[in-house]
């Protein structure tokens, strides 16, 4: 099912172009047009949902299928050296498009994209009351 104003949706359609790498019955891949490298794509659902916990488990199998057969495609053709696999979930975590979607972002050493803050944690106690925590809501 898909969203009438979804963006990707009407990508998905052919109302908008793109620039497309991968198609199969579940799964569309496309070129980002703000992309971090060259040879930035993203994979997303053909069925609209909102993230990766509002997404079907079987649709789930067969992004992660196409990711493992574009991501060293996208390795290859931009002369990288590895990729970041990367999933937004909602506003704060940088979500812009309220689609599920994969970002496949090619890597090479030295090219000043980073990803992690460190020090999220004062001390080994604050770690494993955190494990703690998140561990209880899963009970």
């Amino acid at each position: 099912m898909q969203e009438k104003d979804c963006l990707f949706c009407r990508i998905v359609r052919g109302e908008i172009p793109s620039c497309k790498v991968y198609e199969d019955e579940y799964v569309y891949a496309f070129l980002d047009i703000a992309p971090s490298f060259p040879g930035h794509c993203l994979v997303v659902p053909k069925n609209h949902c909102r993230n990766i916990l509002d997404m079907d488990p079987k649709e789930a199998e067969h992004i992660f299928g196409a990711v493992q057969k574009i991501a060293p495609a996208v390795v290859k053709a931009a002369g990288a050296e590895g990729f970041n696999l990367i999933q937004n979930n909602e506003e704060a975590a940088g979500q812009t498009v309220f689609h599920a979607h994969f970002h496949i972002i090619p890597r090479k050493k030295g090219d000043g994209m980073g990803l992690w803050t460190p020090g999220a944690y004062a001390s080994a106690e604050e770690m494993q009351e955190t494990a703690a925590k998140i561990g209880s809501e899963m009970r």
